[in-house]
């Protein structure tokens, strides 16, 4: 044979995904331009199967550099083949570049979604043109059927697969050497192997692939299959939609007959073996074996009764051994390289490695293969690069329709057959779907059932009839009409549809259900008792995503749509029957209503904390106050609400809007909390928080500052003074110690009594000092910030995971950066060094991530010996607030952990007090203490025999009466103020909407509370 030479191959993926997103027209450029340069002699272009990397495609590779490049478009082909082809220089802009990160990677060895991944399934998928079989015996396959024609005997074979452990691929894990055993033991004139390719799994591709980038090794291991069964004919069963495949698998087998490698006496050792390809309509059904036998031979796709078992009567009542496309694709490596070598992946009751189809909310979606036993955690951000657009992640579905889901607090799980089962869910066949905060799990459940419903053979009444009901009951719940005891009717509908239907399938259907009411039995529940979908997924139950996802439930569309009229102080009033602090939220609030609006998905999405900002600004300026809500006749009941943050002056508005007497007692000599002493000048001025704080006083809220209870007064004499109910919200003002050596020495502070000192009028000056914050949140970019504007030489931010994961706002940390702040992350103080009583450096030592914890981040990790000295003059150290709970004399009030214990009502175990946020739920956000200061009103109105009604229902038309701005349009950037400016002083950083941009911003938009647009 003469083999021609080329000084360069280029290597393009003719896979599916890339096919779509257009490599046809991508090789055609390239073969022109490599024409166009007379470079036909020296270059080849080669279709290859899928890389894997399916969300960067089209890829392709060139060799001998194996330089990677993605996204490649007809229009790049030029500069490719006049840059790298003739002159020899990568082109950049075309190479992969890391999520979140700048780091370019030139070769696959060096991209972490490669590096982590061990192939042995997909070992020639993107090596190789898929239909030369001369390529793929270059690659050594065939050499394992070789190897056992003329070396082994069919029991030797059965054994080195029983010793391998290779467990089926499929989905129920079985061993397949067992399996062949079974096969082998029966007498019949006529065995079968079958190859299952029916992959029917929503979001699974992985069979896919193999038989479109490697047919040839799946042909392969089922002749080394019949061989050791004693089988001599094959059939392919692939679904008609994936037509690609189809035509490659066609291929090969012609080729291998051409050679001798399919048909009569292979290798001369008399065994006989061929195959033929079988066509399916798509049946999720087929996918059992038994359906897939009757399809087969021309019946209706419907499971049989079991036993007897395919192994002793399938295919036209004759032995047969049906493995999944992956199973038989491991084949020939396992006999070529011993069962030792592969044993020696994996874990010891699942050897090997996994082919999974990552899809979803991830950033590198695509094909990966990884050793049995890799964490789930590893696979998801390792490998698959994380959650995108700083979402976080939620849960992950296995085992397809059939599988369940694993919520993030088991991210350590090992990916294996038994660790799946233990967690209610299955391996399946390899897809894996991830999730984000954005999915309803009740919704995923439905979607689920949806398509085992409609995928359903109806031969057997458990599943025909009862994932009906199933479905019948999760309908009502996404709608609103559910009942408590609908979830303990899913359970028991669910274990008996399990317990009694015919095939696999229907006895798995129940899965997706019954894991997300395990692990997300409170979604369930809020859909049922608040008719609140946490994830503003179920339509029915909301007006609009942005509204449904703000605690305080403040009417967005409705807002923005007078704004855009130029009704302002209405604006204003609307967002003021729900949220008594509009000025405030207007600029600190952390709005997960942005997170959820829909025009995010078009382009940016509404800047809705911006909106209501120019909403306030505008009332202030134009009326120079802001309007006193009219109050209800006195009702001769009084309340005491301890503490005066965003809780309790939002409990005392609506408390003194239903008459009555309330009177806030504050331990600080001002109103506000932590609004007031923990949140610098430059993000929330003092003057403009004193005007809501204003219209409360006036509203008749009487006031006690300096009054700090447990020590002026005590709850019992709150209560001899008469007063009908108490609500306790004090917030979390007390900083965590980091405990470690020199954090008594001058110049060691901690970041809560800094802001608190500072907003209360001390004088602090860091002129000419270096300046370290120890933490992440809020409260260490509020002091780094601060510490800027007092004069500081350096501000370093120490934090000991990694940047992604800082608690703070992502704008504030933005800005901290603009400011010139150095973040440095994966490090850890453990010592502040002093001299003569002061501190003069911070001894830290560096982290590496470790395992996952409950809240899906990695354990940062101590690395011995890597400790480095960091110059200091001041340490602020913000590592986490708690509760004072000197209020509490006697114990009176029942804590747990160092937070108070209420129910529902947010009563505690005393009659008549109740609790409310960050003494509750620990350091919290404004909005979230709102949301509960109104819960909290609403349970004294009630609980003092009102009607526990604060906001009534608005009559609220909902129409669009203006053309919708459907087309990419951008989000309009916050006027800032200039670095010159804002590094001089306290001064607001924040400049505010004019009134043309707020009403271009309102223009954008969708009105996703108008149901008929």
């Amino acid at each position: 044979m003469n083999l021609k030479l080329f000084r360069n191959h280029v290597l393009v993926c003719a896979g599916t995904g890339c096919t779509a997103s257009g490599t046809e027209r991508v090789k055609k450029a390239l073969i022109e331009e490599i024409k166009k340069h007379n470079l036909e002699d020296e270059v080849k272009v080669v279709e290859t199967g899928c890389f894997g990397f399916c969300r960067f495609g089209p890829n392709m590779v060139v060799y001998p550099e194996g330089v990677f490049y993605t996204r490649v478009k007809p229009e790049d082909v030029p500069e490719l083949v006049e840059e790298h082809l003739l002159k020899g220089r990568i082109v950049e802009r075309l190479l992969f570049k890391e999520p979140d990160t700048t780091k370019i990677t030139a070769t696959t060895d060096d991209i972490k979604f490669f590096k982590k991944q061990t192939r042995i399934a997909l070992r020639n998928c993107g090596h190789i043109n898929p239909e030369s079989i001369e390529e793929a015996i270059a690659r050594d396959v065939y050499f394992g059927l070789g190897k056992v024609l003329t070396e082994m005997t069919p029991e030797q074979v059965i054994e080195e697969v029983l010793k391998s452990g290779l467990r089926g691929r499929g989905g129920g894990g079985f061993p397949t050497g067992l399996k062949w055993k079974f096969a082998a033991k029966e007498e019949a004139d006529q065995k079968y192997i079958v190859c299952n390719a029916d992959e029917g799994d929503p979001g699974a591709f992985m069979d896919r692939s193999i038989l479109e980038g490697d047919p040839h090794s799946v042909i392969e291991g089922m002749a080394i299959a019949g061989y050791a069964i004693g089988a001599t004919k094959g059939y392919i069963y692939c679904r008609a939609e994936y037509p690609l495949a189809i035509k490659r698998v066609k291929k090969a087998i012609e080729d291998a007959r051409k050679l001798g490698l399919l048909g009569f006496n292979l290798f001369g050792s008399g065994f006989d073996f061929d195959i033929e390809v079988r066509l399916g309509a798509g049946a999720f059904v087929c996918g059992e074996e038994t359906a897939l036998l009757n399809s087969i031979e021309g019946k209706r796709g419907e499971p049989r009764p079991k036993p007897p078992y395919p192994a002793s009567s399938g295919l036209w009542g004759k032995p047969t051994i049906i493995n999944n496309v992956e199973t038989l694709a491991n084949l020939g490596t396992i006999i070529r390289k011993g069962w030792e070598w592969f044993r020696s992946i994996g874990t010891e009751k699942s050897p090997g490695t996994k082919v999974f189809a990552l899809a979803g909310k991830i950033k590198n979606n695509g094909l990966v293969e990884v050793p049995m036993g890799t964490r789930l955690g590893e696979v998801i951000f390792d490998i698959g690069g994380g959650i995108p657009n700083g979402k976080k992640f939620k849960a992950a579905q296995t085992g397809g329709p059939s599988g369940g889901c694993i919520p993030i607090e088991h991210l350590n799980v090992p990916i294996d057959y038994d660790s799946l089962i233990e967690l209610g869910t299955m391996m399946g066949s390899g897809g894996l779907i991830v999730m984000d905060e954005d999915t309803c799990m009740v919704d995923l459940a439905k979607f689920f059932l949806e398509f085992v419903k409609d995928e359903s053979c109806g031969k057997c009444t458990a599943c025909r009839i009862g994932i009906t009901r199933m479905l019948e009951i999760l309908d009502r719940i996404t709608k609103g009409k559910g009942k408590m005891e609908d979830i303990d009717l899913l359970i028991e509908l669910g274990e008996d549809i399990k317990a009694s239907a015919l095939c696999g399938l229907g006895q798995t259907a129940p899965n997706p259900v019954l894991s997300t009411i395990r692990y997300f039995r409170d979604e369930y529940e809020s859909h049922i008792k608040n008719h609140y979908c946490p994830a503003s997924v179920c339509a029915t139950l909301f007006n609009s995503p942005c509204q449904n996802a703000c605690p305080a439930n403040v009417d967005i569309p409705i807002y923005i749509d007078l704004i855009r009229k130029g009704k302002y102080r209405e604006a204003y009033e609307v967002i003021r029957e729900e949220n008594p602090l509009p000025v405030t939220c207007g600029r600190v609030c952390n709005h997960p209503c942005e997170g959820k609006c829909n025009r995010g998905k078009m382009d940016d999405p509404i800047a809705i904390r911006s909106l209501k900002r120019f909403v306030t600004d505008y009332v202030l300026e134009n009326e120079g106050r802001l309007p006193i809500p009219e109050v209800a006749p006195p009702n001769g009941k009084k309340v005491a609400i301890v503490g005066s943050g965003p809780a309790g002056l939002t409990c005392a508005f609506y408390l003194a809007r239903k008459g009555y007497e309330v009177t806030i007692f504050e331990a600080m000599p001002v109103l506000g909390g932590m609004l007031v002493v923990g949140i610098p000048e430059y993000r929330l001025p003092k003057k403009l928080l004193n005007e809501e704080i204003k219209v409360i006083e006036e509203m008749g809220v009487k006031v006690k500052t300096n009054t700090r209870i447990g020590e002026d007064i005590t709850i019992d004499e709150l209560k001899k003074q008469g007063f009908d109910a108490i609500f306790i919200a004090v917030g979390a003002h007390l900083e965590r110690n980091m405990n470690i050596e020199g954090e008594e020495l001058e110049g060691c502070m901690s970041g809560t009594a800094f802001l608190r000192d500072l907003n209360l009028g001390k004088e602090y000056s860091f002129e000419g000092k270096k300046v370290v914050v120890v933490g992440g949140g809020n409260v260490a970019i509020d002091a780094a910030r601060s510490s800027v504007r007092l004069g500081a030489e350096e501000v370093t931010i120490v934090y000991r995971r990694d940047k992604k994961d800082m608690p703070a706002i992502p704008q504030e940390i933005e800005e901290a950066e603009h400011e010139k702040i150095k973040i440095v992350t994966m490090v850890n103080p453990v010592r502040i060094i002093g001299k003569d009583g002061k501190v003069t450096a911070v001894e830290c030592i560096k982290m590496r991530g470790g395992e996952f914890d409950k809240s899906g981040r990695r354990k940062p990790v101590p690395i011995e010996g890597s400790n480095y000295t960091m110059p200091a003059d001041i340490v602020i150290t913000a590592i986490g607030q708690e509760v004072d709970m000197t209020f509490n004399t006697d114990d009176l009030v029942k804590t747990e952990r160092g937070k108070v214990l209420t129910d529902e009502k947010t009563m505690t175990n005393i009659e008549g007090i109740f609790a409310g946020g960050d003494c509750v739920t620990g350091p919290d956000t404004v909005v979230n203490a709102i949301k509960v200061g109104k819960k909290a009103a609403s349970a004294i109105d009630k609980y003092l025999g009102g009607d526990g009604v604060i906001v009534k229902d608005q009559d609220v038309i909902r129409r669009v009466d203006y053309p919708l701005l459907d087309n990419e349009c951008p989000r309009e950037p916050m006027p800032l103020l200039g670095d010159n400016e804002r590094l001089n002083g306290f001064a607001e950083v924040e400049m505010g909407y004019g009134l043309e941009t707020a009403l271009k911003e309102a223009g954008r938009c969708l009105r996703c509370d108008v149901k008929d647009k």
